[in-house]
């Protein structure tokens, strides 16, 4: 009778801490940019709710919640420049993507929570039932956000293995944090131009759960990392990305709601019709047999 043969011991895969340790400026330069946007954008929030603390009782709260949003739309930039310049540059670390991660969390996590619960849901002005409620809410989207960056850092890390990052095929599991920020934000600037439409505020709060629930989902998400000075398109598609920077100029806030909106439903829409496949194959090969 054979012997069976003895289990391997798994590899383990030890990183140089020196290596993965790195500050590389450029990329980090991008990502402290990022992080002192969230801080400007958190600082505007609480200076728009509570003015009297900065002694500015004159100043407009809606113009405030305004430069609020363009700060975090400012740190979307950073964030979206700082992996660019480091894998442009092979300067990828550990460290700068936990730095990311840090900065990530304070501008897309803690300001758009603070700006739904200050503009929004007006905790001082409400009863206690709404105020409870809305510190729970803008709570559950902080835990999201964070969930969803850990669990970025933990499947992308290089001695990780994931079948799912595998099976993404470039795309992200889960709407990024950067996109679920941007959607909160262009619609507190659009709401904070018209007062008119501050009757659809309730409606914020909803959104804010299912843009929480699609973080931290398998929902695939398109990533655009791939796109750089060598990636070609067909013309049709150029002269789409122009119609579109130009709406963006000419409409600025409400192309920019057109556009996340359109962002978080593509990815939604597309999941549930790759299960719709994927169950009409599985009923298929289940006749067949």
């Amino acid at each position: 009778m054979d012997e069976e043969p003895e289990l391997e011991p798994k590899e383990i895969v030890k990183l140089d801490a020196s290596q993965a340790s790195k500050i590389y400026l450029l990329p980090n330069l991008f990502t402290a940019g990022n992080l002192f946007f969230g801080f400007l954008a958190i600082k505007n929030c609480i200076q728009a709710r509570y003015g009297m603390m900065f002694g500015d009782e004159a100043s407009d709260p809606n113009a405030l919640f305004r430069q609020a949003v363009l700060f975090i739309l400012g740190g979307m930039l950073c964030d979206s420049l700082d992996g660019r310049v480091a894998r442009l540059g092979g300067r990828e670390s550990l460290f700068g993507k936990e730095f990311d991660s840090i900065a990530d969390i304070v501008t897309f996590g803690m300001a758009p929570a603070l700006m739904v619960l200050f503009l929004i849901l007006n905790p001082e002005q409400n009863e206690e039932f709404y105020t409870k409620a809305g510190f729970f809410l803008a709570f559950i989207y902080l835990l999201c956000a964070g969930v969803r960056l850990a669990r970025f850092n933990v499947i992308t890390h290089p001695a990780v293995k994931s079948r799912k990052l595998e099976e993404a095929d470039g795309d992200f599991l889960g709407l990024p944090v950067p996109a679920a920020a941007g959607m909160i934000a262009t619609i507190v600037l659009v709401m904070t131009k018209h007062d008119a439409l501050r009757v659809y505020a309730l409606g914020l709060p909803v959104l804010m759960l299912l843009i929480s629930v699609l973080m931290i989902s398998n929902v695939r998400y398109p990533s655009f990392k791939k796109i750089d000075w060598n990636t070609q398109i067909k013309f049709t598609s150029f002269v789409a990305v122009l119609v579109i920077i130009g709406l963006i100029y000419f409409s600025r806030e409400y192309a920019l709601v057109v556009i996340f909106f359109s962002y978080l439903f593509f990815g939604l829409g597309r999941h549930l019709l790759r299960l719709k496949r994927v169950s009409a194959r599985k009923s298929k090969a289940a006749k067949q047999v």
